[in-house]
Order: C-alpha cells, then structure tokens, then sequence
C-alpha cells in the first residue's frame, strides 16, 4: 500500500500551538493552543450554530448536502477544534463511491470560528483529517471548494474529470485527492453516498425553507 501524501500521525487529541501571523498550515511556536479531537454529541448544536454563521441557510441546498443528509460521517472522521470549553472549527468527512464499487471520502463542510481564522487553524484540520483517512486505509477524497486553497494538501481537479456530482457543480472546484496511489485512476460515473444511515434522534431537523 503505497501513500502519495504524508500527513502528521493523528489518531488521538493533537495540540497546535499557532500565531495571528501564521499562513495556510504553518504552525508557528507561540500562540494560543487549540485541540483538535473527536467530535462528541454534546457539540452537535454548537457545530450546527458554527456552521450556520459561516454558510448561512444556503448550505442545505449544496450539491455536497445530497450526499451527506441522512449520514452519519464515516467513522473516526468527524473533528471539532476546541478553544478551553469553545468549538471553533468544525471538519468531517463521508464515506461515498466515487462511481460504481470505487470506495471514497467527501470532506466538508468544514468551518473555523470568526474569530479565529486567519490562524491555520482551517488548514490543520484538514491536515489532521486526512491523516486520519490514510491512518485508517481510505484511498480518496474528493471535495468542492476553492482550487487555489485546497492544491496545497494536493487535491487536483484533473482527478474528477470523469466523475458526475448528483446535482450542479462548478466543475473548476470539483477535485479530488489520492491517499493511495491509483485510487482514482479511471475513475468514472456518479458520486453516491454509501454512509451509514443517522437515526432520527441524531439528525438537526432542518426548517422547510431551508430544505426547499
């Protein structure tokens, strides 16, 4: 099993030490310390709170929320960073097919507390994120976001190109990564949600104008 990325070992709580100076993932040695662990039940309406200031009511009619409503994330990939007792980042990632019988992972949403962006703080989940997914033997992860941001952990838009989301993207943000060499070579056909099924108690009733 060969991996194209090398990530910092992350399976437990790990603490980033980061400045106000600090760009994308550089970790600088002073600043405040912020843990990023697993997320708990007990940060679900902190989480949703979090999420709702950065994406607003649009999110739930995101392309990506087709594969995630219903789900639970996939197992060991669902992290919230915390300040002392305060959620201020959220990140989680799916299980998916990215075509026919071809196993992957969608990451998102992922969301950093107003007040403490421009931090690396955004950066070091998804470095902690992916760690995990190549810990636990995934081999991809596909995302839509901003290209110029998410090429530096290598994610590639080359590597979607004959994949189809089950609703509108902007094919320039469509892109995908390779954990494992070949993961997505050839890959073709639709993206389908493949996660475990949420009972009904853990799922956050989205009010009908947002689920319009």
């Amino acid at each position: 099993m060969t991996f194209c990325h090398s990530f910092h070992d992350s399976l437990g709580p790990r603490a980033f030490r980061l400045a106000g100076a600090a760009s994308g993932a550089s970790l600088k040695a002073r600043g405040p310390v912020f843990d990023i662990v697993d997320e708990t039940p007990a940060d679900v309406d902190a989480r949703e709170a979090l999420l709702d200031e950065a994406f607003g009511p649009a999110r739930f009619l995101k392309t990506c929320e087709r594969l995630r409503a219903g789900r639970r994330p996939a197992r060991g990939l669902a992290l919230v960073a915390m300040d002392d007792e305060r959620l201020v980042a959220t990140l989680r990632l799916w299980d998916i097919h990215a075509g026919p019988g071809r196993p992957a992972l969608l990451l998102g949403p992922l969301a950093v507390a107003r007040s403490h962006r421009s931090l690396g703080l955004g950066a070091a989940m998804i470095e902690t994120g992916l760690a995990r997914a190549a810990a636990r033997g995934h081999g991809a992860v596909l995302l839509v976001g901003d290209a110029p941001y998410y090429e530096r952990f290598g994610f590639d838009v080359a590597l979607t190109e004959g994949l189809v989301m089950p609703g509108p993207v902007e094919r320039e943000r469509f892109l995908g990564l390779e954990l494992i060499e070949g993961a997505l070579a050839g890959a073709q056909g639709r993206v389908a949600a493949t996660g475990e099924r949420a009972s009904r108690a853990l799922r956050r009733a989205a009010p009908s104008a947002r689920a319009a």
